[in-house]
């Protein structure tokens, strides 16, 4: 067999999975709440939001950093590391991979993050500006930096196989996933713990991304905020998160007796070229990235059986996702359920990709698609099966999981159950 050839039929499975969101620490109680519709934002309580535009967040409430680390690491790490540190341990303990001398320079780490350790930052300015330079502490640029959780990480369970952070905006979470997946497929590892954190429900962000209007104003409402698909959708909910999977090279994961959850069947990515903010109107760009995950999945629009959308809330992102879906998928699109769960979880940015991703894959492994909650009122742009009836019970063989983020980047995840 030729390498190429070896390079195409390398596949790549998910063997365990872990989060941190606002409605659950862990994948069981995330997965429940959401197929319960269970709402996760609120009035913002990490700081005093009265000043702000938008007042409200998906924020991760009881969270213990000590559950997972030791006190002496949790003064030195962000709060998005921790999230990783957090999520690692249970996809880790899901999975059973066991990392030693046999495999560790083949086990890589790729997480992605939008911005990091932006409060780290905030408070280093601050601390900078009234107490001076030398009061900065010496840990100020290792909790900063996006790739740290991926370092740390690696320092955790002894993985020194390709390892590096990810930024792509909104869809760095799911970038990490497709490349931590090619990486495996073109045979630069056997596993990778792959994923997204963010924790940015900080004054810095908050403020600026309601300066930009981008957040909704439905302060008096935080519940029925974030409302995908909606004609009354006025902006995204800010959240935080984390997800990581472990995946793994099928062969390996096989003779190993890993209970494999679900395949990464396809991976597309692709740029809009066009505004920094604001999707390309036509889709264009998201519809090149769903196209490309097909392909690389040897599947067509007749395959696809659910999709986790994008789904941030927001007039334009919304309409531009829809018409991408019904460009790739045709008459087919509005036979195929499709859900946003950020309408419960927020939208947490950097991790949104790889939350997701778990949901997406856990609908494969429970056969339940959870629901669009707060869906009141149709959009004529927007007249797709958006599941807005509840839970509903489905047997995914084909998801597709879109993540699109500021300044066009976009990716595009096809998850298949997985079939010998």
């Amino acid at each position: 067999m030729s390498g190429s050839d070896e390079t195409r039929s390398r596949r790549v499975v998910i063997t365990g999975m872990g989060v941190v969101t606002p409605v659950g620490i862990g994948v069981q109680a995330s997965w429940e709440a959401l197929c319960a519709g269970r709402n996760g934002i609120a009035r913002i309580t990490s700081f005093d939001p009265s000043p702000f535009g938008s007042q409200m967040a998906g924020e991760v409430l009881g969270f213990e950093p000590t559950d997972f680390i030791d006190r002496k690491q949790v003064s030195r790490t962000a709060r998005f590391t921790q999230f990783a540190l957090a999520a690692t341990s249970e996809a880790m303990q899901q999975s059973g991979l066991v990392i030693d001398d046999s495999n560790r320079d083949e086990v890589g780490v790729i997480v992605g993050s939008g911005i990091g350790g932006l409060k780290v930052m905030e408070e280093a300015t601050l601390t900078l500006a009234e107490k001076g330079p030398r009061r900065l502490s010496p840990f100020t640029v290792p909790m900063i930096m996006v790739d740290i959780a991926a370092g740390e990480i690696a320092m955790r369970f002894g993985a020194s196989g390709p390892n590096f952070g990810l930024v792509s905006a909104c869809a760095s979470g799911a970038h990490a996933i497709g490349e931590a997946a090619e990486i495996i497929r073109r045979g630069d590892a056997v596993a990778c713990i792959a994923g997204g954190s963010e924790a940015t429900i900080t004054p810095l962000a908050v403020g600026a991304f309601s300066s930009m209007r981008a957040l909704s104003q439905r302060n008096d409402d935080p519940e029925h905020a974030s409302r995908p698909f909606d004609a009354g959708r006025d902006g995204f909910v800010v959240a935080e998160a984390c997800g990581i999977l472990v995946l793994e090279e099928y062969q390996r994961a096989r003779r190993r007796g890993a209970l494999i959850l679900a395949e990464v069947a396809g991976y597309g990515a692709s740029a809009d070229a066009y505004h920094l903010t604001a999707p390309e109107p036509t889709g264009r760009g998201a519809r090149r990235a769903m196209q490309r995950a097909l392909e690389k999945a040897g599947a067509s629009a007749a395959d696809v059986d659910y999709i986790n959308a994008h789904g941030t809330s927001t007039p334009l992102n919304d309409a531009a996702e829809t018409a991408a879906i019904k460009s790739v998928l045709g008459e087919r699109s509005r036979l195929i359920p499709v859900s946003s769960t950020k309408s419960m979880t927020g939208h947490s940015l950097g991790a949104a990709g790889a939350i997701e991703s778990v949901f997406s894959v856990m609908a494969i492994v429970d056969g339940r698609v959870p629901p669009t909650i707060n869906y009141e009122t149709p959009d004529p742009a927007c007249d797709l099966d958006y599941v807005t009836e509840g839970v509903r019970l489905v047997q995914p063989r084909l998801v597709l999981n879109n993540s699109f983020g500021f300044g066009g980047h976009n990716a595009c995840l096809a998850f298949r159950q997985l079939a010998d």
